[in-house]
């Protein structure tokens, strides 16, 4: 069988707009793919130079192919269905920096160079002060591009013009602030020429970005069938769902030279990212842990599961739209079509999300992520977040460790997994014993960063629900809130 590559696929040439660190799944199935959308589109005309930002990478691989894979977005799209493929072509050149550091550092030369995107991990935004020498390659991500940006200035000489827009997709708060602080610290540290750190600070443009897209990555087990399928070989095929979203908060004028808008894509230029993160914490990420201990009592294990259940559906739903939702500044149309969005995505056939794997650490992730809803509701709109409150009582029982004879591989903090054990082997069975282990929860001060329970009607509400839940099935528990 032959393999994808220009020989079988008629690639088109584009100038290099785009230099991007990293060649993983996100981003092949990310941006990408909506500079291909924008190439398609005949809104964008530019192509990608691939940084393998460590000493092993797929950057050779992707070479094999000239740049050429397969993408399929699977999932369920205005409540139907759809499994799509298509072949991404906007792959230029392939760099790895640790074998070829001079053709790295000659990217900065280029006038066609526009855009640095890039995706290291949290962990890739990092000072490391011990990248000293920019002669070899540097070992840090902002090392290396600030090698690159050194070689930018030097070519150019200083032109203020010739700064690049620089868009990090790194799942860390504010990224384009951080990176750009990084670049000038290590600049600093290393003494650097103040009009050289002056050009990086104020010649180009950093952005903070929220990416939202699940990328399975490369379908194993499936591989030899989609290839019978396609009729070639392809190492680099990699899986994505329907849904995407790419907020971008940042200096005026990207749009312009980045108008994924007009290829139709969910592609938002913001002056302010922050409300958009705390619809994604509150929303996607407050659902996901408002709903695990209460599907999971009930003898759920997926999410597509609890969104396929009638009486779970309308616990989420609910939970969603009445207590979330106005707590979010942020139209209300576009929080309605954003949280049907993630409701769809939940019933994705192609994509089995275990509750479990969700669960991890669920103590924190409350506070983090349905507490700020819970404190909005009760001190700003003066209304009681039922579902939210019912959700932290069904937490408290979950971290029993007990869905009837099977024991639940609680995975916490080790502080709270010795607090639960002991407060539930003091356990009578009572209500007071309920109240008792309620109280102590609510009180925990140095985690909620207030003691709970002097939130009105809290303290009793959530006591009465963990005995509901003690004393019947969880299905029954829930007609407490009326589901």
């Amino acid at each position: 069988m032959k393999t994808l590559n220009k020989e079988i696929y008629d690639k088109p040439s584009r100038k290099v707009k785009v230099l991007q660190f990293g060649e993983g799944n996100f981003l092949r199935a990310f941006v990408d793919w909506i500079l291909q959308e924008m190439n398609n589109k005949k809104v964008f005309d530019g192509g990608v130079c691939v940084v393998q930002p460590m000493p092993f990478g797929r950057v050779a691989d992707l070479a094999n192919q000239d740049g050429l894979y397969t993408l399929y977005l699977q999932g369920l799209q205005d409540g139907k269905v759809v499994k799509q493929h298509q072949v991404i072509d906007c792959l230029e050149d392939f760099i790895n920096p640790f074998t070829d550091y001079q053709k790295f550092l000659d990217y900065g030369k280029s006038e066609d160079l526009e855009f640095i995107v890039s995706n290291t991990t949290e962990a890739g935004i990092a000072f490391d002060p011990t990248d000293t020498d920019l002669t070899v390659t540097p070992k840090s991500y902002p090392g290396k591009l600030l090698a690159l940006l050194k070689s930018r200035y030097e070519f150019f000489n200083g032109d203020k013009n010739k700064g690049l827009d620089i868009i990090p997709c790194e799942l860390i708060d504010y990224n384009g602030d951080t990176l750009k602080s990084v670049l000038v610290q290590l600049a600093k540290h290393l003494n650097m020429d103040p009009k050289f750190i002056d050009w990086v600070e104020n010649s180009n443009r950093y952005y903070n970005t929220l990416v939202d897209r699940i990328v399975p990555g490369y379908p194993r087990g499936e591989d030899k069938k989609l290839w019978e399928e396609l009729g070639y070989q392809d190492t680099s095929m990699v899986v994505g769902e329907i849904f995407h979203l790419w907020v971008i908060d940042g200096p005026k004028g990207l749009e312009d030279k980045l108008p994924a808008p007009k290829a139709g894509l969910n592609v938002l230029f913001v002056d302010s990212i922050k409300p958009y993160k705390e619809r994604k914490v509150k929303i996607l990420n407050g659902s996901h842990t408002c709903l695990v201990p209460v599907s999971y009592l009930c003898g759920i294990d997926t999410v597509r599961e609890t969104i396929e259940d009638e009486q779970l559906n309308r616990f989420v739903h609910e939970f969603i739209f009445n207590e979330v939702v106005p707590t979010i500044n942020i139209p209300k149309e576009q929080m309605v079509a954003y949280s049907n969005s993630v409701l769809e995505r939940y019933a994705n056939p192609f994509v089995r999300h275990e509750l479990m794997s969700i669960a991890l650490n669920s103590v924190t992730k409350y506070k983090t992520r349905i507490l700020p809803t819970v404190l909005q509701q009760i001190n700003d709109l003066h209304n009681f977040p039922n579902h939210a409150l019912f959700s932290l009582a069904a937490l408290i029982a979950f971290y029993r460790g007990k869905r009837g004879e099977e024991t639940i591989a609680l995975q916490d903090n080790p502080e709270f997994l010795e607090l639960f054990k002991n407060l539930w082997n003091e356990y009578d069975g009572t209500y007071a014993g309920c109240e008792k282990i309620v109280k102590t929860v609510l009180g925990l001060k140095e985690h909620w960063d207030l003691d709970l329970n002097t939130l009105p009607g809290v303290t009793t509400f959530v006591s009465e629900c963990l005995y509901e839940i003690e004393t019947k099935p969880m299905r029954e528990a829930l007609k407490k809130i009326g589901c």
